[in-house]
């Protein structure tokens, strides 16, 4: 029996980001994948490759069963959610493909450039420690809201992270960050001393 596609959205705390829940997988769990525009998608994404067709679509990342879609300024959500809503639902339920193959050597590339000119990080005692407390507390709360976070590296008290998704730019992931994952990682680690982020 074909159990009927369901697709729900759900406001994150960044305001131009809205989060369209599915009730199936679109991707293997802990996969996530984000382009920031139409050219990133060819041969990657065929959903990510449509919606970028709505004007109004800056920015689509996809996890295991949501898609986070940035809008541009000039339209509210009022207009277009429902909109998206019936689009993915319709694309899922036709048997659409969301993802053909991992854009993996661009994403580590964009990432690893971003941070070379930050610095390269040096592995630590710290690190697999840092990242299962991240894994545990951290990522299903930021799943949540409809972004990801991804442990960079640990040096000299400072915990490098990246953001992705709702969470890039979001005005409250600044407090989030800072509030409860530096609080959370202090707790653990009196040798965290901050917590700072780059966006993915």
């Amino acid at each position: 029996m074909n159990v009927p596609v369901t697709v729900y959205t759900e406001m994150t705390p960044n305001p131009t980001t809205m989060k369209f829940v599915a009730n199936k997988y679109l991707l293997a769990t802990g996969d996530t994948v984000e382009f920031s525009n139409k050219n990133e998608t060819k041969g990657f994404s065929p959903l990510a490759d449509e919606l970028f067709n709505f004007p109004f679509v800056k920015n689509v990342f996809i996890a295991a069963n949501f898609i986070t879609i940035t809008k541009t300024d000039n339209v509210p959500w009022d207009f277009i959610a429902m909109e998206l809503r019936e689009f993915i639902k319709g694309w899922i339920a036709n048997g659409g493909e969301v993802l053909i193959q991992m854009p993996v050597a661009k994403v580590t590339q964009a990432v690893s450039e971003e941070t070379k000119s930050l610095k390269e990080f040096n592995p630590t005692e710290f690190d697999d420690p840092i990242r299962a407390l991240l894994d545990e507390y951290v990522r299903p709360a930021v799943e949540n809201d409809g972004g990801a976070i991804d442990f960079l590296g640990f040096e000299e008290g400072k915990v490098t992270v990246v953001l992705k998704g709702s969470c890039a730019g979001c005005p409250s992931s600044t407090a989030t960050l800072k509030g409860g994952i530096e609080n959370l990682l202090r707790q653990h680690f009196p040798e965290v001393k901050e917590v700072v982020a780059v966006n993915g």
